[in-house]
Formats: C-alpha cells, sequence, structure tokens
C-alpha cells in the first residue's frame, strides 16, 4: 500500500499553476493540480488514458470538447482520452483537483512535476 497526502502535495504558485505526482505504476498515475485564482491549464488530450478528477478545493470552469462546465468542491468528473480537456481557476481561492490517468500514460511528460 502506498499513502499520500493532498493538502501536502498542494503547492500554489503566484507565476503558474503546480502539479505534483502522488502515486505512480503502470496502471495508475495520480496527481495533484493546484491553480492560484486566474491561472489556466491549456486544453490537451490524453490519448489510451481516461482521466478522473475530484475537485478537493475551490471553484473553476473545465472546458471538455469547447463546452464549459462549472465545477467546485466536491465535484468529481470523468474525461475519455480523446476529449480535449483545459481547467481555469474563475474563484477567488486556491483550485485544487486530485487528478489520476488510467492507465498510467506511456509519455512520461504525463508524469512529470510542474511548478
Amino acid at each position: 500500500m502506498e499513502k499520500v497526502n493532498v493538502s501536502a502535495m498542494s503547492v500554489v504558485s503566484e507565476t503558474r499553476f503546480t502539479k505534483r505526482i502522488g502515486l505512480s505504476n503502470p496502471q495508475v498515475l495520480v496527481f495533484v493540480l493546484t491553480f492560484a485564482p486566474g491561472q489556466e491549464l491549456p486544453k490537451h488530450k490524453h490519448p489510451g488514458s481516461t482521466l478522473v478528477v475530484h475537485v478537493t478545493g475551490g471553484s473553476g470552469v473545465v472546458v471538455v470538447d469547447g463546452r464549459e462546465t462549472p465545477v467546485s468542491t466536491g465535484d468529481v468528473l470523468l474525461v475519455e482520452g480523446e476529449e480535449e480537456f483545459a481547467v481555469r481557476n474563475t474563484g477567488n481561492e486556491a483550485l485544487v483537483l486530485l487528478a489520476s490517468l488510467s492507465p498510467n500514460p506511456s509519455d512520461p511528460r504525463y508524469a512529470q512535476p510542474i511548478g
């Protein structure tokens, strides 16, 4: 068993969103994305993997294939790999997302910390 703490992994940066890797094996990649107000994650896809996102703090907008959906604490999203995905913090506090990709993508860029 492995254990991580989402709060400890959530790092707010005023310059850009952050990504911290929590757990990783061939079946799944688990990470935390944290956005200060106004920060965003550009649109992208996760080919060959399914993304599950749990909003653990804050609020914002998720854009999937061009369609905007408001999200807030407690929401859980399922995004298929070929769907184009983006996030924007529209709230006044940090937006914190606990995310997992399954299977873990073979492209090593997905497992790199950011910020």
